[in-house]
């Protein structure tokens, strides 16, 4: 398994992540996760939508429960399928969802297998968490965008990524 250091930090601290960095211009892996009723969910499952996948260390923490709110906000105006993924269980997001009024985002936990994670280089080796970031895949399942964000305990770029999101509308 690949492991990169130097690419994030959470308090100054450097990590490592794990797995299979992605860039523009890759196919999307395809992956599995777990919906909130504890269901497989595929990426394959939302093939010729345009997709923004919102990465989150944890949903129960204030960035990112903002980063999740945006995104939800943003979907009102915005035609394309939006995944948040985190490794929280299943059973927190879905009651996250529920007090939060989170209605347009679809929470995904990759808890179980990390096969997200890994597939795209997300795997925080130190926490056995997700690092925070977003990728942007075309209805082709082309990757157009990615970032991982330096320090972990900052917001990622909304504003960019709405905007290459419309690109692709």
């Amino acid at each position: 398994m690949e492991k990169h250091t130097g690419k994030i930090t959470f308090g100054g601290n450097p990590l490592t992540l794990v797995g299979s960095l992605v860039k523009i211009g890759d196919k999307a892996p395809d992956f599995t996760v777990l919906n909130s009723d504890l269901s497989p969910f595929s990426l394959n499952s939302t093939a010729g939508k345009v997709r923004i996948i919102s990465v989150v260390p944890s949903i129960d923490t204030g960035i990112c429960d903002a980063q999740t709110r945006r995104f939800n906000q943003e979907a009102a105006n915005l035609d394309v399928e939006i995944l948040t993924i985190s490794c929280d269980l299943p059973f927190a997001l879905g009651r996250f969802c529920a007090a939060a009024g989170i209605d347009k985002v679809k929470t995904l936990s990759d808890h179980r297998d990390l096969d997200f994670g890994y597939k795209y280089g997300f795997v925080i080796e130190e926490l056995r968490l997700l690092s925070r970031g977003i990728v942007i895949i075309d209805k082709n399942d082309v990757i157009k965008y990615v970032e991982y964000v330096a320090e972990v305990a900052s917001h990622p770029n909304y504003d960019v990524a709405i905007a290459e999101a419309k690109k692709l509308l």
